[in-house]
Parts: C-alpha cells; sequence; structure tokens
C-alpha cells in the first residue's frame, strides 16, 4: 500500500510541475524560520480542488473522515497545494512548509506511515504531526520568539 500511494503522490506532483511556484517567494516573510536555500527547494501549487488519495483500501482502513475532509491544503514531498483563496494566506503556506519540512527529515515512506498511524490512533486534530505544524504556524501567526524550523522539526522528530 506504501508505494502504491508514494507512486500515487510522484503521478500528481508529476502532473502539476509546470504550476509550481518556488516559496522563495516568502524568504522576507519567513526569515530566520526557514532558510532561504529551503525555500527555493519547496513549492505550491495552486488548483481549485485540492488533489487527494481515494482509494478504497484506505476507506477499509477508516480514513474516509480524512479523504473527505475539506482542506485548505496538503503536502506531498516538496510541494503543497492550497486552493486560490489560500493564495495569500501566510499562515497557510507556514503550515505546509512544517510538512515539507517534515517529509524531507522523515523520507516517504516514514512520514506517510507514522501519518498515517497517527490519523489513525488520534484523529486528525490530535496527532503529533499535525499538532507540530499548527504550533509552529500560530508561533510565526502570533508573532511569537523566531526559531529556525527545520532544525525545531529534526529535534522533535
Amino acid at each position: 500500500m506504501l508505494n502504491k500511494i508514494e507512486q500515487w503522490i510522484d503521478q500528481t506532483n508529476a502532473k502539476h510541475k509546470d504550476q509550481r511556484h518556488s516559496c522563495d517567494r516568502f524568504t522576507d516573510d519567513f526569515k530566520g524560520y526557514y532558510p532561504e536555500s529551503f525555500l527555493k527547494q519547496a513549492y505550491y501549487v495552486v488548483l481549485d480542488e485540492i488533489p487527494k488519495i481515494n482509494f478504497p483500501e484506505l476507506r477499509q482502513f477508516g480514513f474516509g473522515d480524512f479523504m473527505d475532509m475539506d482542506a485548505n491544503g496538503i503536502t506531498y514531498k516538496d510541494t503543497y497545494y492550497i486552493t486560490p483563496n489560500g493564495i495569500n494566506n501566510l499562515r497557510l503556506h507556514f503550515h505546509e512548509l512544517v510538512h515539507v519540512v517534515q517529509w524531507e527529515k522523515l523520507g516517504a515512506q516514514n512520514f506517510i506511515t507514522r501519518y498515517m498511524s497517527e490519523i489513525q490512533n488520534c484523529g486528525y486534530t490530535d496527532a503529533p504531526l499535525e499538532k507540530m505544524a499548527y504550533a509552529l504556524d500560530a508561533r510565526f501567526s502570533n508573532k511569537g520568539e523566531i526559531i529556525d524550523v527545520l532544525n525545531f522539526v529534526s529535534e522533535q522528530l
């Protein structure tokens, strides 16, 4: 199943490669949180509908609610997807970039395994990877102390 999920992700990212925007446009906004070199290698795609996996096997494992959730964004490896109403939402971009870091630090198969396990065992709102992203985007949004997100995520994983 992991290989099937990763293959779908790779196909989705390849399909939208020409629509990607570099996150280096956020260099000034996220100064101190994310290095410019990281932002240059992270991307976002704006689509009217967020692409989501919809495998019957995942529904059988209890992921139907998650798959049907109305999401503002979703991250697949180094690329995240948002709808047009999220283009200027810095907090959303910040949140999804936390997931890009998590993907990078864990690797694809480990991220997928861990994320699915957390969703299944804790639910979306209490999943540790999501809680980490929400805590960091809240810190940014509330103008809290600036921290290096890459190092923070590495230490927390």
